[in-house]
This record gives structure tokens, sequence and C-alpha cells, in this order.
């Protein structure tokens, strides 16, 4: 293993591509901005996928850790967050590795991408890339893991607010909260009141920057101590709705693609 793996160290630092790498794994860093890097783990110790693969995620403004075995990625994925995993699949050792990720108590899991020698679904993974593979087959795939990256992003990311306001429930209570966040899909408060799951509340709210109101109707989905509560969107007019949505595309600082999506 010592030997293939210092003939692939080797063969990527020719090209001039790895930063910092051990035996194991390596990292490959483009130009970063203050904009936000999706995060990529590739698993391959095949040269001319890592070469097909690492070129179009670099075009897609992807930040990508390189690993040469999937005992090793589990490792690696355990130190940080990953949107993205790219799997040369090795059915044993790949099919441990999912299992992994997917019992982990993460609870945003990443997007997954497996290469494979053989053109069928593979439980666990949402695009299946078939070998061999080419610059317009992996620019195919890699597009499609791409675009559920950013709708999953979308979906998940909060933006702080700290802002008061006042909400009104379904018992007809008129009530100070303070709005801790906010994104696709609810807010995020804090209050001293109590609130109980299924709780229905109308507010409306001025976002920093704004030019108008918005009026949001929210359901309680969970409490925890000291006074958090979680809420889900239950109904925002639509031409409300288009301005949070504007609102939250123009705060999404995610690092443009060079490459047309």
């Amino acid at each position: 293993m010592r030997n293939q793996c210092s003939f692939f160290t080797n063969w990527v630092v020719a090209l001039g591509i790895g930063h910092s790498l051990d035996h194991d794994m390596f990292k490959q860093r483009s130009g970063m901005t203050p904009d936000m890097a999706f995060e990529c783990l590739l698993v391959t110790q095949d040269p001319g996928v890592f070469s097909t693969v690492s070129r179009i995620l670099r075009d897609l403004s992807i930040s990508t850790d390189i690993c040469l075995s999937s005992s090793k990625a589990l490792n690696l994925l355990a130190k940080g967050s990953t949107d993205l995993i790219v799997i040369d699949w090795e059915e044993e050792a790949s099919s441990e590795l999912l299992h992994e990720i997917w019992k982990s108590g993460n609870w945003q899991k990443p997007t997954v991408v497996a290469i494979s020698p053989q053109d069928r679904c593979v439980p666990g993974v949402h695009v299946v890339l078939r070998k061999p593979v080419t610059d317009e087959s992996g620019r195919k795939s890699l597009k499609v893991a791409y675009s559920r990256m950013l709708q999953d992003y979308r979906r998940h990311a909060r933006y702080a607010l700290m802002m008061s306001v006042t909400v009104t429930d379904n018992r007809n209570r008129t009530l100070p909260v303070v709005l801790m966040d906010i994104g696709d899909g609810g807010v995020g408060l804090r209050t001293e009141e109590e609130f109980i799951v299924g709780d229905s509340l109308s507010f409306r709210l001025l976002l920093p920057g704004a030019n108008r109101d918005i009026n949001i109707q929210a359901r309680v989905l969970w409490t925890r101590e000291f006074g958090r509560v979680g809420c889900e969107f239950l109904r925002i007019p639509p031409v409300d709705l288009n301005i949070l949505q504007d609102w939250l595309k123009h705060k999404m600082r995610v690092k443009k693609p060079l490459t047309e999506i």
C-alpha cells in the first residue's frame, strides 16, 4: 500500500495540485474568497478518476479533500463538515463507509456520488457516475450533485436576526419574543413565555434592509430549555414570500462556480 500510495502522491505533486498531504490523504484548496465554499471528500486511488473529477470540482468552486481509502475517509469525516462525498466504489469497503455515513448522528447528511463500473442504483447514493469517467459524464453528474447540495444548503441555512417581535398565538395571546434566526423553512425564537408543540404563531417582521414588513404564520415544532423555540412556516402571502426569498438569496454567500450550472 505504501508503494502505491507513494506513486499516487508523487503523481499528484507532479501535477502541482496538492498543497499539503501525507501518505493517506491530501487537501486541495482553491483560492478562497469571503464566500462559503462547499466541501467535498473524494475517495479514490485511481489517478485517472482523480484527474478528471478534481478538475471538475475546481470548476464548481468546491474545496476538496482527497483520501486513498474508505477507512481513512471515516476519520476525516469525523473532523469536519462535508457537503459532498465522491466514492470510487469498491463494494465492501465502500458499502461500509456509506453505512457509517448514514448512521452518524449528524443532522445534515452529505450528498453522495458513487463512481461505479456498473450502471445501477446504489442504496444510499444520490448520484451514480459510471466508469470510465469522462469530462462530459463527470460534469453532468457533479452538476446534479451540486444542485442538490445548493438546495439542501438553502433549506438548512439560518441567518441571525436577534430582533424583538410581538406574536399572536392560536389562544389569542399577544406575547413578546426574540427572533433569533430565520431560514428558508422557519424561524428560531427565544421567549420567557410557554409554548407547546403545535402552537400557531402570527407576526409581522421587518427584515434588515427591507422596505416593508412581511406577514408570517408559523407553527411550533420543538421547544428547548432556556426558552428556545423552533418553528416552521405555515403561511406567508406570495408577495411577502418573494421578499423573504430575495432577502435570503442575498444573504446566502456561496462561492460561485467557474462553470455554468
